[in-house]
């Protein structure tokens, strides 16, 4: 839109501001909730007729229901700038404050909040009726005490009422608002911030009303009545709250004190902080007040303001020129910049209005149009739309101009096409909140539009089209705002506990509860479960109402358990005991690793006898269930026929749950006899070569049991979880990759033995053993030519493939299986047979002149490495074997005392005796204490014997037989083998 340069206008003059005639004129003034606006209704209906200005949309709905219950509807006329209900002969008139009818003849007038005179945005309507509107016998002005000093001087002659406040109004402090008592009211000055508060309200108090200046009446009615009516106890409000909304508080906390009034953000005057503040208390109801949130405490001076309601007087009233001059677009522009010429009035600041129509006098074609009065006239009436939609003051100004082309086009008709466009936009009920109220925004300016007459060829349709639209917006908007802020099955709760009502409670078989057919949670065993949507009151108003059926099935279930078969009853490896698949206890550890204690799972509504009937009827059925799954080791514990030594090595074994290394007590094992041993088997022990064990307990049902009963004895003490310890080997497994970072203990529990990296289980380890044993005792002898099969004499063997099958591994983890046993590895490598070379010795017998088997004490010798040509360096590289040999540890022991030699002589004959035959299928038969070294072998008639090395006494490092030294030695003890055939 073009735009120029506004009109030039003359320099504003001063002109008389002089009121009407105030003889019949009273001011009825004070604070909150003393009665003032009752008052008015009262004296109104005490006349024939009259009408009664208000300065809100919403106040002046509230106040039209309450005069029409009692006058009569076809006797009472709503008017406001969006919505007129208009009888044919109406007797009474409630408006909007900006509708009130001019040169109304009615015998009573009132303006209700006459203080807002002094507002920068309204205040000039005000003063304007403060002047000028009067009713032929009564006339009275509302509002709060702050008015009295500007009425008098500008009304001497009117009267004066003091109305003080039926109720106390004390400040509170601050609050959190999960603390706020109930029939608070939170006021907060933005939507998003009312938006928040109320979301936080409903997840921690169970939901709160919404109340904002823009909803429509229909909206506010339903969301007040969700607080009135107790559905809700909190209510989320801006300061429209203030403006006579009469409602049942108790406390107002004020979430902000910064409010936007239209042209900048600006704190909160006290007298507007009291507005607020004052609706609490209704009624001869005292009132608290106070802060929340971010909101800072008030200040001791602001406190005694507000709790005295004593507020600095209103000095300046806004006031704008009503006598306009149409006669041309610069006229009207120069009549209302004129002043006002008392020193109580104040030119008002550019309203929305005024703002329009500068911006369209700078317009050539709106400029071009306007030649008339009557063209003057209808600009400055499109102008006073309001601009609901808020977007931009270019946008609003374009919309004016568009109705004022086709007011002083040839019909002076908005056409029906053209609105019927503009209506169809806002007539969706889809949406979000905040979609839901700019539609409502928007539908309220065709609603202001259809209202004006003149404007409109059938303005009663268009009425009726956009009310039906702006209500079912509301109701939507209602409903979105009930959905999104409040929890319906709380709000039916938390009202009927308030209320002290009987609740109507039930328990379905499966454990679900319901409270007055709202599904609040679920018994499971003996703890009950509160809806996972329940949070905050909601949740506590589902315990509250659910504790009424809760005692009762609690009793109920616990003489159900008591009774109960013991097949309903199990333990899982987390320790969980459960009835019917519902957990109602758990396993806790004590003193005694196969007695643990009994934890019952159960809620505060179960009483004392139940619970402990309940939990000696478990305790009895763990111990049975114990005594079975791992029956040896209990009777082992039980055991009264053992003693000494034996009953040692019993209480050993229950202590590390089944399981002992016999290296960790070898000399124990070495001093039982054979009663004492026969004595221990008699229960199921087995002593092997590696562990002292119960082959019954490797089964998975004992495994696992063992293994919970060590995790809540042990597991904390290597920081484990016993109620979540980590998964045990899988049945079947013989042995499984150890994780290092579980204690060892861990694997034992299990019936496992871990070996370097690899935990093998207990039994097959013995059977490994059993597997190793007869290959490490065998020796050739003339009974016993054929050696088994890996047996190399000697005590060296060959790993076989029946020992990988029954662990279930690779070679080389077994390799790491038998150095963690105690097993050395010799590496040789293999020699391929020569042409020339005489035939192998049969029994494994080294061939004359043959070099001694490689180690991994010896390495090549670097001398030789350059008599080796290029030729015989790139000859193949020799394969090697793997021979493993016991490894030889001497015992170091104290030799007995005199006095002991006797009693233990014939013990130790025996272990004499079982060393020495263990030498012999080593294939040693030296004594024990001879410390010679073997017989050197003296060499061949006629041979030389060959010198001694010089370094043959030292160990040599290991060579890798991948490396050239490797080649190297080969071709040495090759070069070795040809000379000595050559000589």
């Amino acid at each position: 839109m073009p735009q120029t340069s506004p009109a030039s206008a003359s320099a504003p003059r001063a002109v008389s501001s002089r009121p009407d005639c105030a003889r019949n004129v009273s001011a009825v003034l004070g604070p909150t909730n003393t009665g003032k606006t009752h008052l008015a209704i009262e004296r109104m209906l005490g006349h024939e007729t009259g009408v009664i200005g208000l300065p809100l949309r919403l106040l002046a709905r509230e106040v039209y229901e309450k005069v029409a219950a009692r006058a009569g509807a076809e006797n009472v006329a709503l008017i406001t700038g969006e919505e007129k209900i208009k009888p044919a002969e109406p007797r009474y008139h409630v408006c909007t404050v900006e509708s009130m009818p001019q040169n109304a003849d009615v015998d009573f007038l009132a303006v209700d909040e006459i203080q807002l005179a002094g507002d920068p945005e309204r205040g000039h309507v005000f003063t304007n009726r403060l002047f000028h509107a009067r009713g032929r016998l009564e006339t009275l002005l509302l509002g709060a005490q702050t008015m009295q000093g500007a009425i008098r001087d500008l009304l001497p002659e009117a009267n004066f009422i003091s109305r003080p406040r039926l109720s106390k109004l004390t400040y509170a402090g601050q609050k959190k608002i999960s603390r706020l008592p109930r029939r608070s009211a939170i006021v907060a000055f933005s939507a998003s911030d009312v938006y928040a508060i109320a979301e936080l309200i409903r997840r921690q108090r169970g939901g709160a009303a919404v109340v904002l200046g823009a909803l429509s009446p229909r909206t506010r009615n339903a969301q007040v009545e969700l607080y009135q009516s107790g559905d809700v106890d909190f209510m989320v409000a801006t300061d429209a709250i203030g403006m006579g909304l009469n409602l049942e508080v108790d406390h107002v906390a004020f979430a902000g004190r910064r409010k936007f009034d239209g042209r900048v953000h600006r704190m909160l005057t006290p007298g507007e902080t009291g507005q607020i503040a004052g609706r609490a208390g209704r009624y001869m109801n005292d009132g608290t007040f106070g802060v929340t949130g971010e909101c800072d405490p008030f200040d001791a001076d602001l406190v005694a303001k507000l709790e005295d309601h004593d507020f600095e007087p209103v000095k300046i009233l806004q006031w704008r020129n009503s006598n306009l001059d149409f006669s041309t677009l610069e006229a009207l522009q120069n009549s209302l910049n004129e002043i006002p010429a008392s020193h109580r009035l104040q030119r008002t600041r550019e309203n929305d209005d005024v703002a329009v129509l500068e911006r369209l006098a700078g317009d050539h074609e709106i400029i071009d149009l306007t030649t008339t009065p009557e063209h003057v006239a209808r600009l400055w009436d499109a102008c006073q739309v309001p601009d609901y939609r808020k977007i931009s003051a270019a946008t609003h100004a374009e919309l004016v101009a568009s109705l004022y082309r086709f007011l002083i086009s040839d019909n002076g008709l908005i056409p029906e096409d053209w609105i019927e466009k503009q209506v169809q936009q806002a007539a969706s009920t889809e949406g979000d909140i905040d979609t839901l109220a700019n539609r409502i925004s928007l539908i309220r300016t065709w609603t202001f539009v259809s209202n004006r007459q003149g404007w409109l060829a059938d303005p009663e349709h268009w009425q009726a089209r956009t009310r039906e639209i702006e209500d079912n917006l509301s109701d939507a908007l209602h409903q979105q705002l009930a959905q999104r802020f409040v929890d319906r099955r709380t709000s039916v709760l938390m009202k009927r506990l308030h209320d002290k009502s009987a609740l109507d409670a039930e328990i379905e078989d499966d454990g679900k509860i319901f409270v007055e057919n709202h599904y609040v949670g679920q018994l499971h065993g003996f703890r009950f479960t509160p809806d996972t949507h329940a949070s905050g009151a909601q949740g506590k108003a589902a315990r509250h109402a659910a504790s009424k059926v809760l005692a009762q099935e609690l009793a109920r279930r616990a003489d159900q358990l008591v009774a109960a078969k013991p097949e309903t009853l199990a333990l899982t490896r987390n320790g969980a005991i459960t009835w019917n698949g519902e957990e109602v206890a758990r396993l806790e550890g004590g003193e005694d690793g196969l007695k643990p204690g009994v934890q019952l799972l159960a809620d505060e509504h179960m009483n004392a006898p139940d619970r402990d009937k309940v939990i000696a009827r478990l305790r009895t059925w763990v111990d049975h269930h114990i005594s079975q799954r791992i029956k040896p080791l209990v009777d082992l514990a039980a055991a009264a026929d053992l003693d000494g030594i034996a009953r040692g090595i019993a209480f050993r074994m229950v202590e590390n749950f089944g399981s002992l290394k016999r290296d960790t007590v070898a000399e124990e094992v070495r001093g039982l006899d054979q009663t004492a041993r026969a004595g221990l088997r008699k229960y199921g022990v087995r002593f092997g070569a590696y562990n002292i064990f119960f082959p019954a307990l490797m089964k998975p049902d004992a495994a696992e049991l063992l293994l919970l009963l060590w995790g809540l004895k042990h597991g904390a003490e290597g920081g484990l979880d016993p109620y979540a310890l980590p998964e045990m080997p899988r049945p079947g497994l013989t042995s499984v990759t150890a994780d290092l970072t579980l204690p060892e203990a861990f694997y034992r529990a299990c019936g496992f033995h871990v070996c370097g990296g690899r935990a093998v289980r207990i039994d097959i380890l013995e059977r490994l053993g059993d597997q190793i044993r007869p290959l490490v005792s065998w020796k050739p002898d003339g009974e016993n030519a054929e050696p088994p099969a890996g047996a190399l004499g000697g005590g060296a063997f060959k790993v076989q493939p029946d020992m990988m099958a029954i662990l279930g591994c690779s070679q080389e983890e077994l390799n790491g299986v038998l150095k963690a046993l105690g097993y050395r590895l010799e590496r040789r490598p293999v020699t391929p047979p020569s042409a020339n070379a005489p035939a192998a010795p049969e029994n494994g017998e080294k061939a004359p002149g043959e070099a001694p088997p490689a180690t991994d004490g010896e390495a090549p010798q670097k001398e030789m490495a350059a008599e080796v040509s290029d030729g015989e360096t790139q000859s193949t590289e020799p394969e090697y074997e793997e021979i493993w040999r016991p490894r030889r540890r001497p015992e170091r022991r104290k030799r007995p005392r005199q006095q002991d030699r006797a009693a233990h002589s014939e013990s130790h004959g025996a272990q004499r005796k079982s060393r020495q035959a263990d030498r012999e299928q080593a294939g040693s038969t030296k004594p024990a204490n001879d410390k010679r070294g073997p017989k050197k072998k003296r060499a061949a008639p006629g041979k030389a014997q060959p010198k001694p090395a010089a370094n043959a006494g030292k160990r040599q490092p290991a060579v890798d037989p991948d490396s050239p030294f490797a080649a190297l030695q080969g071709l040495k003890e090759k070069m070795e083998r040809d000379m000595q055939e050559r000589a």
